[in-house]
């Protein structure tokens, strides 16, 4: 009867133990819809939206997707210390323009993890924060 009881309990530790892993695998840092401010953006508007994308080898994806969506074409993360780089060419009101974007990931073990750092283009240089959806 004993054996019993420490049977279930064992089980019972055991699935809490695989369903809390289950639920801690995120995928790739980066990979998903992210939401926040690039502060101080007059060509592009304060409000910023990526969608990034991880294929197994490379980060993709895309800055304000919709009309005046930019293509990343490089897209970095370095696991040693979780700083982010991100470059993409795009317009703004009818001419080129190209923007890297420097960040650390913050709070990496939460799903709603951020990258806060800064952003910088011909335009301008501010404050930048995006928190994944």
């Amino acid at each position: 009867m004993m054996s019993n009881i420490i049977r279930k309990a064992v089980l019972l530790v055991a699935g809490l133990l695989l369903a809390v892993s289950a639920g801690a695998q995120e995928g790739h840092p980066l990979k998903g819809s992210w939401i926040g401010e690039w502060k101080g953006n007059q060509a592009s508007g304060d409000f910023l939206f990526l969608v990034l994308d991880w294929d197994g080898k490379k980060v993709s994806g895309t800055i304000n997707p919709g009309t005046d969506d930019m293509v990343i074409k490089t897209a970095t993360l370095n696991p040693a210390d979780w700083t982010v780089h991100i470059e993409a060419d795009g317009k703004a009101k009818d001419k080129p323009v190209s923007y890297t974007l420097d960040g650390k990931i913050v709070n990496l073990e939460l799903p709603s993890r951020s990258i806060v750092g800064t952003w910088k283009s011909q335009n301008g240089s501010g404050a930048l924060e995006v928190v994944r959806q």
